[in-house]
């Protein structure tokens, strides 16, 4: 997919006024995070893509506030996704055996159910705090990196952002794959 310098210079801009500190680097490439969806989406891969970063050392408000800047470049037919992993438990995974189409255990579908109620009730305070209130929240993320663009698209969605989820699915019972819409 073509970037865009121009717009990667705007959203730092962006982020700057908003008090988020951030760098532009023209020579990294796009991660698995980003071309794995689009590639999906947009296989003639004809749109300018430009990649924001999640910081894995920050908190979910912190991802947060980061899509509510971000949010503010919708009005200018800018699509922002945060593309990550709903469950991502790498440990559960290599230790349970799952075979591909295997069933979501207990402890992966109370994180799901618990999320769907905060989501659709439009409790972002809740959701921010999923990893420690939600039924299992470490024993589905034991590390942060793949819900924290959650929280990016939670933002930028906007404080009265209706949630409305687009699909629902495991991968090898622990690795769900559910897509959200924040507007």
């Amino acid at each position: 997919a073509p970037g865009s310098p121009e717009l990667a210079r705007r959203i730092s801009l962006v982020l700057h006024n908003a008090g988020i500190a951030n760098r532009l680097d023209a020579e990294r490439g796009l991660d698995h995070g980003a071309w794995t969806p689009l590639m999906l989406a947009w296989p003639d891969a004809a749109i300018p893509v430009v990649q924001v970063s999640i910081n894995s050392g920050e908190t979910p408000e912190y991802h947060y506030r980061l899509g509510q800047a971000l949010g503010a470049l919708r009005d200018s037919n800018i699509l922002v996704i945060g593309s990550g992993a709903i469950t991502h438990n790498l440990h559960a995974y290599f230790k349970g055996g799952y075979a591909a189409d295997a069933p979501a255990p207990p402890f992966v579908t109370e994180f799901l159910d618990w999320l769907d109620v905060h989501l659709l009730a439009g409790d972002h305070q809740a959701v921010l705090h999923a990893i420690g209130q939600a039924p299992h929240g470490t024993g589905n993320h034991p590390t942060m990196d793949h819900i924290l663009p959650l929280f990016v698209a939670l933002g930028a969605g906007g404080e009265e952002g209706k949630a409305t989820k687009l699909h629902a699915s495991v991968e090898h019972g622990v690795l769900a794959m559910d897509a959200w819409r924040f507007d």
